[in-house]
């Protein structure tokens, strides 16, 4: 049977990922394969033996960009669907994302808060996060546009990256997730926003469809380990965007990114 969606999720000492990969399965209605890359873990108890879930480990860690492209290296399907490893999932996300991606998008479908202890969508009377900005040091800022609330698929500054849904060609295409300029971790985001943007795709909200995210309280912390160094590489290369140096199929200015979603808060 031909796999529709390859759904790939890094875990580094993640105790949800049965309930993520269980999420999965009950929410989607077309053909997809998980692929869970164990990274430097293995799950007590271990998750649960399914044809459909690839899980690869490894023995010492390689970081959450590596271990994405682990997961991609072996994906067979048309589409890739990264996500953390503690999220639930809205019924039919695989084929709505799907029948609303073009060959140049980035997709990102609309964000909600998760209670990993009820394992349900946080009721407390908050709006989905539909939109984030970049600050003036390039990280993502939730954005309030309430005025745009019946947009159902609409232009993206950037996202967190907790999850995102782009079709496997334009995958390599893009060439993600570069480990060598940007390191293990940081940055995963801006990477994938600049690249798109910046030679000529789209990033896209599509808020026909959501996910819910579990915001890691900060003693618990984000499981991979990341040492100072990489974060300040990761800055750098970002940074490099600012004088058209990012990549060499950029061939468009950062300005015109803050130009096309102007005003941008804080400007």
């Amino acid at each position: 049977m031909t796999v529709k969606c390859s759904v790939i999720v890094p875990a580094r000492n993640e105790k949800y990922l049965q309930k993520t990969i269980d999420s999965i399965f009950h929410a989607a209605e077309g053909t997809i394969e998980v692929i869970a890359i164990l990274d430097g873990y293995w799950p007590d108890p271990i998750i649960t033996d399914d044809p459909r879930v690839v899980l690869i480990h490894n023995t010492e860690p390689k970081g959450m960009r590596g271990g994405i492209n682990q997961g991609a290296a072996i994906a067979k399907g048309e589409y890739l669907l990264k996500c953390d490893a503690h999220c639930l999932f809205d019924k039919g996300f695989d084929v709505i994302l799907a029948n609303n991606c073009e060959d140049n998008w980035v997709v990102v479908p609309r964000r909600y808060r998760l209670d990993v202890a009820r394992w349900d969508v946080i009721e407390d009377g908050r709006p989905p996060i539909d939109y984030m900005y970049l600050d003036k040091d390039l990280r993502g800022r939730e954005w309030k546009q309430p005025e745009r609330e019946a947009i159902e698929i609409d232009d993206l500054m950037t996202s967190q990256g907790s999850m995102w849904f782009m079709k496997r060609d334009y995958y390599y295409e893009l060439e993600l997730l570069d480990e060598e300029t940007y390191g293990i971790f940081w940055q995963e985001f801006q990477e994938i926003g600049f690249k798109c943007w910046l030679s000529g795709g789209e990033v896209k909200i599509n808020k026909k469809t959501w996910y819910a995210h579990w915001h890691k309280p900060s003693d618990i912390g984000r499981g991979y380990h990341i040492p100072r160094a990489e974060g300040e590489k990761a800055k750098a290369a970002i940074y490099k965007w600012r004088d058209g140096n990012g990549w060499y199929n950029q061939d468009r200015p950062l300005s015109w990114l803050f130009e096309k979603f102007s005003p941008v808060p804080g400007e």
